[in-house]
């Protein structure tokens, strides 16, 4: 944080596309932080002994909300992100809309006290309870406002936690009226607004947030960052989830639908203008389709419009969230240019105002060039030319990121085969980025993309503690009498074990028949 962000109070919110005014934000400082997080443990006290009934009615009162008031959230991601009202509509309130209905419906399933097997111990019976963590940290960032506050609070909240959020400085003027919509909905079942809370600010406010011993943290942002929250993290040994950055692959075999292909790609590349973890930066195109494929790519990036979004669909592609990111783009194609790039579609910045970069396409691509293995977050599309499949699969594992991948291809088998080889932690088959929307699926990444998931099953129960119960399946008093040890234990023991975890019938009765002896010799030695 600069000496400039330290004297700050407030955080002033403006409109990417036009520069507009919104107003100022609220900085909490190190001491609003720890009190948020003191509140918060107040309040969940109540809140871990609610029903799934009272949770279920909560989210279903934040659903209800963002669904009858859709236009003014839309705009409001507008003004505050610089996207289009569509993809608000669809890469914002559908995905958050569509997690809350798979909670609403499985989240109980899962939560619920699990049976399980006793193993060798058959006089006991054994059961998982998943009791809730308790105060849950979330940290996001910029490029989905509605989503990344709904999503992330929602099913830690499902699973019996508070949440305090700290979103990005960049969308605090939306942040602030999207928690607002979940406060109402626990006040209207009961519980207090402080279960669900937000802490706003720059740097030191998340640090204050991991400071304040918090019982997990969901992280989602870059990768140097992602080590910061682990280091910070260690000292009170706060476990975490990273969803971090990505470089995602697509790639496009030679017996691909072309306009398919063509436009999987444009979709992986520019929606949200590629502010996208799951973005699909690098399109690896086996060399049968290389051609023409990037000329229909560039035909069609080059009519893309772009501008301050309307109600109604006036451009096709919206601006940047911040100018920070636009700095960032414009360099590394820049940089690229330089080195040789050819350029497709767009490749400089526009004159004006607002935070605005056009969709690019770059080809002839060199590992010199910091835009190959740098993950852009931007809308770029790199196109490579692939010999063949064994080719592409190296190439789209040639990365130190690992989050999501596509193949496109009319071959159902080879789509599974070249799938089962890219090394990331979802693939996405004829298609893109869609293992987001799948519920049932887990969403995390391998390799520098982070670990821990955040979607499913396993991302719900991540938000809980497993706990173990070994209780007794009968009515017995029967004292487990270890002591004192007979002269016969040891032997017994022996025969017992090779018994029970020998191979092969004959072995096994040999121990049998050993077991049966030394129990009679152990009887008649007392």
């Amino acid at each position: 944080m600069n000496s400039y962000q330290q004297a700050q109070t407030a955080i002033p919110c403006t409109n990417p596309a036009n520069g507009e005014y919104l107003g100022d934000v609220a900085i909490d400082t190190p001491d609003d932080v720890k009190a948020a997080v003191a509140r918060a443990r107040e309040a969940q006290k109540a809140w871990a002994n609610s029903t799934f009934k009272q949770r279920r009615a909560v989210l279903n009162h934040i659903s209800d909300y963002i669904l009858e008031n859709v236009d003014d959230v839309c705009e409001l991601i507008v003004k505050d992100a610089g996207k289009t009202y569509e993809n608000a509509l669809l890469g914002e309130v559908m995905p958050t809309c569509n997690k809350i209905k798979w909670l609403n419906k499985y989240g109980e399933k899962h939560l619920k006290s699990e049976k399980v097997g006793s193993g060798l111990l058959m006089h006991k019976k054994g059961r998982i309870e998943y009791v809730p963590l308790g105060v849950v940290g979330c940290i996001i960032p910029w490029n989905y406002p509605l989503q990344n506050i709904i999503s992330s609070l929602v099913a830690p909240l499902m699973a019996g936690n508070a949440v305090i959020l700290k979103p990005s400085e960049q969308v605090a003027f939306a942040s602030n009226k999207f928690v607002k919509i979940t406060n109402q909905a626990l006040e209207k079942e009961g519980f207090s607004k402080d279960t669900v809370q937000l802490v706003q600010g720059y740097g030191d406010t998340g640090a204050a947030l991991i400071s304040a011993r918090v019982d997990k943290i969901l992280f989602i942002g870059s990768v140097g960052n992602g080590r910061r929250i682990i280091q910070a993290s260690a000292e009170h040994i706060t476990p975490v989830v990273m969803e971090l950055g990505g470089k995602d692959p697509m790639i496009i075999c030679d017996d691909a639908h072309l306009e398919k292909a063509v436009h999987s790609a444009i979709g992986g590349c520019f929606i949200n203008l590629g502010q996208n973890c799951v973005a699909s930066e690098r399109i690896i195109v086996m060399a049968p389709m290389y051609d023409k494929f990037c000329q229909r790519a560039g035909e069609i990036a080059n009519s893309l419009r772009q501008g301050e979004a309307k109600r109604g669909g006036n451009v096709d592609v919206g601006a940047m969230t911040t100018p920070i990111q636009v700095d960032i783009t414009e360099k590394l194609v820049t940089d690229a240019i330089a080195k040789g790039a050819t350029v497709l579609a767009g490749g400089k910045r526009p004159e004006g105002n607002g935070c605005f970069y056009p969709p690019t396409i770059l080809t002839d691509l060199t590992d010199d060039m910091d835009i190959v293995t740098t993950e852009v977050f931007g809308p770029v599309m790199l196109v490579f030319k692939a010999n063949d499949e064994e080719h592409a699969i190296a190439m789209a594992n040639d990365s130190n990121l690992g989050l999501q991948s596509s193949v496109i291809t009319h071959d159902r088998a080879r789509g599974d085969r070249i799938a089962s080889r890219i090394e990331s932690g979802a693939v996405c088959i004829n298609d893109f980025g869609l293992c987001y929307v799948n519920q049932d699926l887990p969403f995390g990444g391998t390799k520098y993309s982070g670990y821990g998931v955040m979607n499913g099953r396993d991302g719900l129960r991540a938000y809980t503690t497993p706990k173990a119960i070994l209780a007794d399946r009968f009515p017995l008093e029967i004292p487990p009498a270890l002591f004192p040890v007979g002269s016969k234990d040891y032997d017994s023991a022996k025969a017992s074990m090779r018994l029970l975890f020998g191979r092969g019938i004959g072995y096994r009765l040999k121990n049998l028949m050993a077991l049966i002896g030394v129990s009679i010799m152990a009887k008649f030695s007392k």
